[in-house]
C-alpha cells in the first residue's frame, strides 16, 4: 500500500498529512511526484489574492514517474517520466470559459505531495535530456514565456524583445529568444543579475535602479524603432515605460503585475503606435509539446536558482517574494 505525504492549503496555511493516493480511474494516471517548483501564483494563493479551493494540494508545476495508468489510457505507461500540465483540459486552440477554468494547484489538486492521481491529460512526457528537478519548472514559467514570445507574441529571428526582470518567466524568455535568433534587452535592478543574463546571451542590460527613467535609456541604447515585443512582468509601474519603448506596430505580452494591477496611463501611445496588448496566462497542451520539442532540439536546460528538500517547502514560500532569485526555485520530493 502506497502512503503519500500531502500538503494542503487551508486559509493560507500549509497543513501536512499522510494519506493513501486514490487508485486511477479508467482515464487517470497515478504519478510519484519527484520534484515541484514554486511560482508567484502560489504566493498569491497563500495570501488570498488568488481564489482557490480550500484544502487544495498546492503547486501547478511538478514532474515525476508514472506508477499506474487507468485502463483507457493508451498514450502513457507505467515507469514513464512525465511533467504536469497547468491547464489539464485545454488541449489546443483559443482559450474559452470551458478549457481555461480548471488549473492544477488551485481548482484541482496539484503537485505538493509524494503521489497524486489526475486525469491523463494533466501529464505530458518529460523532455529526454531533463531531470525531474529541471522539468518541474516548465508547466507555468517556461510555457508562459513560450506563449508570450512565439505562439502569441509572434517573435521572429532577428527581431528585438525587451524582457523585464530575471525571475522564472524572464530567464526562460531570454533563453528561448536567443535560441530563436532574436535580440534581447533585459532590465533589472541588479548589475549581478544583468551580468548573468548576459552570460545567457542577452545583448543589452539596463539597471532601472541606476536609470529610473529606464525607457529613455533603452531608446538611447537601441533606438526608437527597434523593440518589436515587450515581455511585461511589472504591471502598473512599468507599463507606460514599456509602451514608450515599443516601435510602431509593436506588441506587448502582459504577464505579471508585480508592481500592482491598477494603472493610470496615457493610452495615446497605444493608438498612435498601433500597439497590440495581449494578456498571457500560460498556454495549452499543444503549445507545451511544441515547446518541449524546441527544448530538446536546442538542448536548453532550465536555470535552477535553488533546490530545497520537500520538508523545507515553507522556506521556499518565504524565499520567493524576496525577489533574490535568478531562475526557478525547486522542491526535491525524493529528499526530505
Amino acid at each position: 500500500m502506497l502512503m503519500s505525504l500531502v500538503y494542503r492549503m487551508v486559509d493560507g496555511v500549509l497543513q501536512s498529512e499522510a494519506s493513501e493516493p486514490s487508485q486511477p480511474g479508467p482515464n487517470e494516471v497515478l504519478v510519484e511526484v519527484e520534484a515541484s517548483s514554486l511560482n508567484y501564483r502560489d504566493i498569491a494563493i497563500r495570501a488570498g489574492f488568488y481564489p482557490s479551493r480550500s484544502g487544495v494540494i498546492p503547486l501547478s508545476d511538478g514532474a515525476g514517474k508514472i506508477v499506474e495508468v487507468g485502463a483507457a489510457v493508451s498514450d502513457l505507461k507505467a515507469g514513464q517520466q512525465v511533467t504536469s500540465c497547468f491547464y489539464p483540459f485545454w488541449e489546443s486552440g483559443p482559450a474559452s470559459a470551458t478549457n481555461h477554468r480548471a488549473t492544477l494547484g488551485c481548482d484541482l489538486d496539484g503537485m505538493l505531495t509524494k503521489f497524486v492521481t489526475l486525469p491523463a491529460t494533466a501529464w505530458i512526457p518529460t523532455p529526454e535530456h531533463m531531470s525531474s528537478l529541471e522539468a518541474s519548472t516548465l508547466p507555468c514559467a517556461a510555457l508562459t514565456a513560450w506563449a508570450a514570445l512565439f505562439s502569441r507574441g509572434g517573435l521572429l529571428p532577428g527581431q528585438h524583445v525587451l524582457i523585464q526582470g530575471t525571475g522564472g518567466v524572464a530567464v526562460f524568455a531570454i533563453q528561448f529568444a536567443k535560441a530563436m535568433g532574436a535580440r534581447v534587452t533585459v532590465i533589472s535592478s541588479s548589475d549581478e543579475k544583468l551580468a548573468r543574463a548576459s552570460e545567457l546571451g542577452s545583448d543589452i542590460g539596463v539597471n532601472y535602479s541606476e536609470f529610473p527613467e529606464w525607457d529613455e535609456r533603452v531608446i538611447e541604447e537601441v533606438g526608437p524603432e527597434e523593440i518589436d515585443l515587450v515581455i511585461e512582468l511589472g504591471g502598473a509601474q512599468t507599463l507606460q515605460r514599456s509602451l514608450n519603448c515599443l516601435k510602431v506596430g509593436g506588441k506587448l505580452s502582459m504577464i505579471g503585475v508585480l508592481s500592482g494591477n491598477e494603472v493610470s496611463m496615457n493610452i495615446s501611445a497605444v493608438l498612435a503606435k498601433w500597439i497590440a496588448i495581449q494578456g498571457i496566462t500560460v498556454s495549452h497542451r499543444e503549445d507545451f509539446l511544441s515547446m518541449n520539442r524546441f527544448l530538446e532540439s536546442k538542448r536548453i536546460r532550465p536555470i535552477l536558482y535553488k533546490v530545497l528538500p520537500l520538508s523545507q517547502v515553507q522556506a521556499g514560500y518565504d524565499e520567493l517574494p524576496r525577489g533574490r532569485h535568478f531562475g526557478k526555485l525547486v522542491l526535491d520530493h525524493l529528499h526530505e
